[in-house]
Order: C-alpha cells, then sequence, then structure tokens
C-alpha cells in the first residue's frame, strides 16, 4: 500500500486504523461557491459535533463563482479534498446546497438544500435549447441525469414548490422533503436581538436604518444602476438615516473584492456601512427600517419580516411566474431611480402595512421554526443513528462585525427650532460635486482621509479623536489653513474645544459625534455677530428625532 491520502483518512476503511476518534459514519459536504458554503454551515452544527460521525468537504468547481471559495473555507479551518479523490471514497451521506456539476457522479445518498429563499430563477444549463426554460432546482433539467434522479432528497421550504416540482419533474416528488427554510428560521431566532444588531450597526434612538441589498447579475439592483447608494447617502440626512449596503458574493468574487471594494469607496466616505459577502446581512435584515432590493432572496425575507419595501424592476423573463419572488416583485412599490429618493422613502414608510405581502410573504416556509429538527431527522435516518438527546433548534445570526465609517467631511445646516431650540442637519461631503451652494451651510473637514480641495474649502477643520494639547493642534491647523474659520478638537476630557482664527476659544460638552456640530453652531453665531457674552450656556440641539442638550463655556476672548 502506498502513502496514506487524507481522504482515506476522512472516509473509508484504509484509514480506520490511523483515526483518533473511532467514527461510525462519513458525511461529504458538497461546496459549490462562497453563497452555497454559508448555508451549509448553517445546517452542518446539526450533525457536526456528533462524535460518530466524520464530515469532509469538497468543492465540486462547477461555478463560474469558484473564486474566494478556497479562502473562505479556510477561514473556517475547513481543508477541502479534491472533487476525484472525494468520488473514490465511500460516504454514508452528502449534502449540497446547490444543483449543478455532476453530482450524478455522488454514489453516497445525495441531500440538497436549497441555498436562498426557495426556487425561484430559470435558468438553463450551458448548451440546453434557448426555448427551454427550466426552473432552477425544481425542472428535470435539474433533477436528473439520463433519466435517473440525482437527489436522493431534495429539501423544499414550502408546500406550493411541491406543486412546481410536479409540474416540472414529477419523477422528484416522491424525495421531496418539505423542511422549512433553515437560513430564514435563524433569521426569526434573531428578532428578540433587534436592538442590539442595530446598536452595533451604531443606529442611534430615533435613527432609521436604511438597508439596500442587490443581488447579482445585470439585471440587479447594483447591475441596474451601480450609483444608486452614492445617490442614497448624499440625499439622506446623517442623523436621519444609517445606510446598510449587503452585495451578493457572486457580485464580490465575480468582480474581486477589490475592486468592488474600490467601487463603493465614496459610498463608505460617505458614512455607508458596506457589509462583507459571507454574513452580516442578516443582521441588516433584523435591524432595517426600510429596505431598497431586487428579485433577490434578501428581499424576500425583509418582506417577510413585515419591513417596508421598496424594489426595482424585476427581469421577468429570468424569474418563474408563479414563484414567490416573481408574485412578490409585481406586488410591491418599485423605486424611480429619477425621482426623489428621500421623498419615495417617506412615502413607502407613511403608507406600508404590515399585512401588505402577507398572502406572499407567508410562502417562505410552510414550517417556521422548525427546519433544524426535521433536517436533522433526515439527515440522522439516513445515517441510521440514533439522534442525540438535546433538541435541534436554530441559533440567533452572530453580531456583525463591521466598521462604522465616519464621513471625512460633513455638510452641517443650523437652523432654529422651536423656542431656544437649533434644528441641526447633516449630510456627507462625500465629493466635490455634493457640496450645495446654499448660504448658511458648512463644510466641516474630518482629518481622517480628506480631499485637498476640502481643506481648502473647509469652514470648519476637525479632530476626532481625543488629542493632547487640543488647543495647539488647533492654532497650528488654523495657521496651515488660513480660509478655514474654525478648528475643532476631541479633548482628552472628552469635551469639544473649538478655536477661531481671531484666538476665540469655546468649549462644549457633547457626545462624541457630536463635534461636526458644535462647530456648525459656533460658526453660526459668529455668522449671526453673537459676542461671546450672549452665547447661551446650554444650547438644546435637534437631529432628526434625535434631541441633545449641549453644555457651553468661553474659554477667552
Amino acid at each position: 500500500m502506498g502513502v496514506l491520502r487524507w481522504s482515506e483518512l476522512l472516509a473509508g476503511s484504509a484509514g480506520r486504523s490511523w483515526r483518533t476518534v473511532r467514527v461510525e459514519r462519513s458525511v461529504l459536504a458538497i461546496v459549490h461557491n462562497v453563497t452555497a458554503a454559508t448555508r451549509l454551515l448553517d445546517i452542518l452544527p446539526l450533525w457536526a459535533a456528533d462524535h460518530r460521525i466524520q464530515t469532509a468537504f469538497t468543492c465540486i468547481g462547477s461555478s463560474a463563482f469558484t473564486t474566494g471559495t478556497t479562502e473562505f473555507l479556510a477561514a473556517h479551518d475547513i481543508i477541502p479534498i479534491p472533487w476525484a479523490e472525494a468520488m473514490s471514497q465511500e460516504f454514508d451521506l452528502a449534502v449540497s446546497a446547490s444543483y449543478g456539476g455532476p453530482l450524478h457522479e455522488v454514489t453516497a445518498p445525495l441531500l440538497v438544500v436549497p441555498h436562498g429563499m426557495g426556487y425561484n430563477k430559470t435558468l438553463a444549463k450551458p448548451g440546453s435549447p434557448e426555448a427551454r426554460k427550466p426552473v432552477f432546482g425544481l425542472s428535470d433539467e435539474w433533477l436528473r441525469h439520463e433519466g435517473e434522479l440525482i437527489p436522493s432528497t431534495t429539501v423544499l421550504s414550502h408546500v406550493e414548490q411541491v406543486d412546481r416540482l410536479r409540474e416540472h419533474c414529477p419523477e422528484a416528488v416522491d424525495v421531496a422533503l418539505v423542511a422549512g427554510d433553515p437560513c430564514f428560521d435563524r433569521i426569526l431566532a434573531s428578532v428578540p436581538l433587534r436592538e442590539t444588531y442595530r446598536r452595533s450597526f451604531g443606529v442611534h434612538p430615533g435613527q432609521q436604518l436604511l438597508f439596500v441589498s442587490s443581488t447579482w447579475g445585470a439585471s440587479s439592483l447594483f447591475g441596474q444602476d451601480s450609483s444608486i447608494v452614492a445617490r442614497l447617502a448624499a440625499r439622506l440626512p446623517l442623523d436621519e438615516y444609517r445606510i446598510v449596503v449587503a452585495l451578493h458574493p457572486n457580485v464580490w468574487h465575480g468582480h474581486s473584492p477589490w475592486q468592488v471594494r474600490m467601487w463603493l469607496e465614496d459610498c463608505a466616505r460617505a458614512g455607508v456601512v458596506v457589509l462583507p459577502p459571507e454574513e452580516g446581512w442578516r443582521a441588516a435584515l433584523i435591524a432595517a427600517d426600510l429596505t431598497i432590493g431586487d428579485h433577490g432572496s434578501v428581499t424576500f425575507y425583509s418582506a417577510a419580516l413585515g419591513t417596508p419595501l421598496l424594489v426595482t424592476a424585476a427581469p421577468e423573463e429570468s424569474l418563474d411566474p408563479e414563484s414567490p419572488i416573481a408574485r412578490l416583485n409585481a406586488a410591491a412599490p418599485l423605486l424611480d431611480p429619477n425621482r426623489d429618493l428621500l421623498a419615495q422613502l417617506e412615502s413607502t414608510a407613511r403608507s406600508h402595512r404590515t399585512e401588505r405581502f402577507a398572502g406572499v410573504t407567508e410562502l417562505a416556509t410552510s414550517v417556521p421554526g422548525e427546519s433544524a429538527r426535521l433536517l436533522r431527522t433526515a439527515v440522522y435516518d439516513w445515517l441510521e443513528l440514533d439522534e442525540p438527546d438535546v433538541p435541534a433548534e436554530p441559533v440567533a445570526v452572530p453580531l456583525p462585525d463591521v466598521d462604522l465609517p465616519a464621513p471625512p467631511g460633513q455638510l452641517v445646516s443650523v437652523e432654529p427650532g422651536v423656542g431656544v431650540e437649533l434644528r441641526v442637519r447633516r449630510y456627507p461631503a462625500a465629493t466635490p460635486g455634493s457640496w450645495p451652494s446654499a448660504a448658511g451651510v458648512v463644510l466641516v473637514a474630518g482629518v481622517r482621509s480628506p480631499s485637498r480641495r476640502m481643506l481648502e474649502l473647509a469652514d470648519v477643520v476637525l479632530h476626532e479623536e481625543p488629542c493632547t494639547a487640543p488647543e495647539q493642534w488647533a492654532r497650528a491647523s488654523l495657521d496651515a489653513l488660513p480660509g478655514c474659520l474654525l478648528a475643532v478638537v476631541r479633548t482628552p476630557e472628552g469635551r469639544w474645544l473649538a478655536v477661531a482664527q481671531d484666538g476665540l476659544a469655546v468649549e462644549f460638552s457633547a457626545a462624541p459625534d457630536l463635534g461636526a456640530v458644535c462647530g456648525a453652531i459656533l460658526h453660526r453665531w459668529l455668522r449671526d455677530r453673537l459676542v461671546p457674552s450672549e452665547f447661551p450656556r446650554t444650547v438644546p440641539v435637534r437631529s432628526g428625532d434625535r434631541r441633545s442638550t449641549l453644555g457651553v463655556s468661553v474659554q477667552q476672548g
């Protein structure tokens, strides 16, 4: 016998004497791409902790979006074995989260789960007649090879899919299992943590989280209008909206993560939270107050949670007209990119009724909350093992690990509100083209990555981190920027010090994110020709629904 291959150690009799744990069964997880891998990781914990079972991984290599898959698996300490080696070993069960590729080569019983919200797309295999429009995951073209069924069990999330399966591939009805949607069940299990997720995204009380989601392809939201997020960021007040964007992994890995980050750099510079392709989108769904989406599964999940929704036009030719996603897109209000974006969001929020899409969104799952139990039973039945005594339950999704970018520049207006209250509105000054010429709008340039032009045109320069010798920094900065009226800096004690070109220094007691507001208020007082003795000791401020009271102390002048 030659050198023992690792695949033989994981499965089969040849490596039995080399194993530390004497496992009784082996399962092969078949990975198509990052999207499918994330869905597999939702269900693998149902049996992966069982010491009687060894789980191995292989990449089938059939997806056009395999880039990034190996790196994603490595980040989870998963080392796949080559496909050819996997096919040479004996496994007791194979599990896949997608169709496509030579799944017919798998000799073990094959269980296939969806990697999205059911099966909705019409998608032909390469080389298929153009006239045919098979439904991916439900049609004969995907479920059979040379007349033989490929899956031993095909998992469906809702009984409505059984009817469509019977229409497109009646032979597969006998192997269909309606076991719900494990991805959506995890979302539902996470709903009680909504406020926790909102805090993770930096959402203030009274602030709304706008979630923008795009699937992949030319007909997706991002494919139709790649600048829509940047335009939303320029139009929506910072204190009233937190924007979070999630692009399908196939966008990231189809164009390369570096390229996508460069395309979204202007959004990040405007304070938009750009989620990584693997996780975070479910937390954003739960935290969202409004969603803009397309014909992807994420949009459907958002509607199923009852969130107000605007959608972009769906490609009718690539959706099964009987599918839930096609029906949702036909009923949901359309986003018009040429009309006032803020007005459309406000109108959608006002007119929304939770029950509006209930007749469609109830098609997400026939057995809400039960997928873990049903899937684990199916797996253990195939493995002919008794199930563990602990119940199989959905687990809440992780807290998002995201950066909360602060715009390098802000446009701040200060106007009288009710009584002595000041009304403040802030917008990101991401690009010079977004800077309005309206009187009274103050351009505040932060010290993190401002452009040269922003520094040259700034009314206020802002240092947001606590700074030793803050007054020295302020005066040196003003000397270097003679066109700038004020320098605002965070003191070691956590207050804000604003220093003017003429030597005036005013200290504000305010929240860590209100430095730009302090600068804009002092700028307004000086513009209105108030003298320091006329400055109030406290000033109530409203920005969106957020109310603050700032303490004011004149240091000199």
